[in-house]
């Protein structure tokens, strides 16, 4: 009987178990990245920050980069615990990334009353008059739902998140979503997976360790 590389054979293993559909990520790939889009991370990413993440981008260009938060990382900490001088306002956070984790970011649903404000897509801004946020929360005309706060970004320069689609890394989708409240899912990767159907669906069912599998 002839001698098998094992190596080889262990390679190959690795690689079945690591694609076991067949298929490549690139080739489902229909979108490009931009301001509004949603990235999710490949199955089986271990980068602590980014694993069964779901990012979303506020801006993407050759001269600024990407920039962008975490929508389904809560953390164990409210507003409150976070910020001192804020109005009472029982709001958890997230963490939206690992650049400047010393500093608080929000995205919010009130665009057209909090000046200063970015627009991301339909309905979902980021930033603006941070005063004016904290008067209205004081004031009870804005509520936990209509705002998501964030410990740190995500950010990438433009060659960078290229080369990382290019390797596979990232799957970009269109995000449906207009409301913060719909965002506020944990398990915001895995439905936005089933949501795409086909074989993004199949995806979301890969275990995160496949030698596990």
């Amino acid at each position: 009987m002839p001698q098998v590389n094992k190596l080889l054979l262990a390679t190959f293993i690795t690689v079945m178990l690591l694609n076991p559909l067949d298929y490549k990520l690139k080739d489902l790939n229909k979108l490009k990245p931009g301001k509004g889009r949603l990235l999710l991370a490949e199955p089986f990413m271990e980068d602590p920050y980014f694993k069964r993440s779901v990012v979303l981008l506020t801006e993407n260009n050759q001269k600024e980069g990407a920039f962008g938060f975490i929508l389904n990382k809560v953390l164990d900490v409210t507003v409150n615990d976070v910020i001192k001088d804020f109005p009472d306002f029982y709001a958890p956070v997230y963490m939206g990334g690992p650049v400047q984790t010393d500093s608080l970011f929000y995205m919010h649903s009130q665009g057209e009353f909090i000046e200063n404000s970015v627009k991301i897509s339909e309905n979902l801004y980021w930033s603006g008059n941070y005063e004016q946020l904290k008067q209205m929360i004081a004031d009870q005309q804005i509520f936990p739902n209509e705002v998501k706060f964030f410990i740190g970004y995500s950010g990438w320069d433009f060659e960078q998140l290229k080369g990382e689609i290019e390797q596979e890394s990232w799957i970009i989708a269109k995000n449906d979503y207009t409301t913060i409240q719909e965002l506020n899912d944990d398990n915001l990767w895995h439905n936005m997976l089933q949501r795409m159907g086909g074989k993004f669906a199949q995806l979301s069912n890969f275990p995160e360790n496949p030698s596990l599998n």
